[in-house]
């Protein structure tokens, strides 16, 4: 995953995103290893969706979520995915695909 920094992205919120792979950070913030590991993860997705699905898919989810209980973002099947495996190193080693689909049930 190739990490960019930038003074371009005003991200106030958010400490990267990641557009196709590329992690956008703010100039002048520091990442922990667990964000680039959680952005990792959603490397992965992206790739085995072929990027343009990842995102059709991340965004009727997150329109569909609006709908259920707790926060639209965080019951995102693939955030679920990310957040609860991006303390694991070698998570991304093993990880088999899809395993976001796992995660798609209402948390």
């Amino acid at each position: 995953m190739i990490i960019i920094t930038t003074k371009l992205v005003p991200l106030k919120k958010i400490d990267a995103i990641n557009l196709f792979g590329i992690l956008i950070v703010p100039k002048g913030l520091k990442i922990n290893r667990q964000t680039v590991i959680h952005e990792a993860i959603h490397t992965a997705q992206m790739k085995e969706m072929l990027y343009i699905f990842f995102y059709l898919w991340y965004f009727f989810e997150w329109l569909i979520r609006l709908f259920c209980k707790g926060s639209a973002y965080r019951n995102i099947s693939f955030e679920r995915e990310a957040y609860n495996h991006d303390h694991e190193r070698s998570y991304l080693k093993n990880r088999k695909h899809f395993s976001w689909l796992r995660f798609l049930q209402a948390g």
